[in-house]
């Protein structure tokens, strides 16, 4: 019989590892050491080593990672942001708490990632930074944003929350991980990332050591030293029982985006022959480490399609179906539909496959062949 087929299968992934997770967990509650404990800055040297980086600051989550960011830089009420319209809330929600501007722009139609040229037109002399979403898997072109950033004099806060463990490759040839090229990188452990922990968690990257200062500083209620406060800061820590968790997982981080690529491959070659299904681009600049699997459907009923699959025990998901520049709660007098037509058009048609560490050619065959069944009908 086959096995439930899910979006992401943790339970699979959790008994494939059991032993190592719980006695890691064990640890932790003999020690009682639960904030701040050995735990949390054995995880940080580790993950600080894997990618390359000089600092790396456990936060609670994804989102307070890009908050406490763009606290850190100093960055002031009325600055403008520039980021993409297609991506999950939590980028622009941190920028209208802090009463920044969010600036919005396009993206690439193959990559899905923020344009470039986009992000040009977009300065002004009230722009601070920029924020890239290294969206589905895979980086954003950073060599040219970068220089966009030197050229203007602005911040880069790269949003890696979705590629952890993916490589940017340079015109030159060398490597960066995603999430270290940038001034600071901000990435996520929510339970469904590619390093996903039990709970909520999150961290910051960056090679630039005062500028880590002023980050531990922000999510340590603005004090560097006990009940002395110079900041306005935050309370954001990533405890103990999760950090060693993602101590044990990030030492199978490359195995997992090795298995998701062997799932996108299995896709790709399923889907390569139709005209109704685009299959996901894979940027040559990016190795693509699939935290989605997403396809762009033409002249299909996507909503008919996820219900076909769904009567079949297999899920699948829209992300995004509201690109940020619709929101109800972002809605803005400088965009109208119609500005963005890539993201909109993304937005309209794109559907996720399940995608995860687990999948096995059972559950692949099925999902693929559900699909081609309902578009060649």
């Amino acid at each position: 019989m086959m096995k439930k087929i899910q979006m992401v299968d943790l339970r699979s992934q959790y008994l494939n590892m059991k032993e190592e997770i719980d006695k890691a967990i064990h640890e932790v509650i003999d020690s009682c050491a639960f904030i701040n404990g050995p735990a949390v800055s054995g995880f940080q040297k580790d993950l600080e080593k894997y990618l390359g980086i000089r600092n790396v600051i456990p936060c609670a989550n994804g989102t307070d990672a890009l908050q406490v960011a763009m606290m850190a830089l100093g960055l002031q009420p009325g600055d403008e942001v520039i980021t993409t319209s297609f991506t999950f809330i939590a980028t622009a929600e941190v920028i209208a708490l802090l009463r920044l501007t969010p600036v919005l722009v396009d993206v690439d139609p193959d990559t899905f990632n923020i344009d470039p040229k986009a992000i040009e037109r977009a300065i002004t002399p009230r722009t601070k930074a920029i924020v890239p979403v290294h969206l589905f898997g895979q980086s954003a072109p950073m060599e040219e944003i970068m220089a966009i950033a030197s050229k203007h004099k602005l911040f880069v806060i790269e949003d890696n929350c979705q590629a952890i463990g993916a490589d940017y490759i340079f015109s030159d040839g060398s490597r960066k991980k995603a999430g270290t090229i940038g001034q600071i990188g901000c990435t996520s452990f929510f339970p469904s990332k590619n390093l996903g922990c039990y709970g909520d968690g999150g961290a910051i990257f960056t090679n630039d050591d005062e500028l880590a200062k002023q980050l531990r500083v922000v999510v340590n209620h603005g004090m560097a030293v006990r009940y002395y406060h110079d900041y306005v800061g935050v309370n954001s820590r990533l405890d103990s029982i999760q950090a060693a968790i993602l101590k044990v997982k990030l030492q199978y981080l490359d195995q997992y985006a090795a298995k998701r690529r062997a799932a996108a491959d299995f896709y790709d070659k399923a889907f390569a022959a139709s005209t109704r299904l685009k299959t996901p681009s894979r940027y040559s600049r990016s190795n693509h480490v699939f935290h989605q699997y997403t396809l762009v459907t033409r002249d299909l009923d996507r909503v008919a399609l996820i219900a076909h699959l769904n009567a079949r025990d297999i899920p699948a998901m829209i992300y995004y179906p509201v690109p940020l520049h619709l929101q109800k709660a972002y809605l803005d007098a400088r965009y109208k539909p119609g500005d963005f037509p890539v993201t909109e058009h993304l937005s309209n048609t794109v559907v996720s496959l399940p995608m995860h560490t687990e999948l096995d050619e059972e559950q692949l065959k099925h999902i693929t062949s559900s699909v081609l069944e309902f578009v060649n009908a």
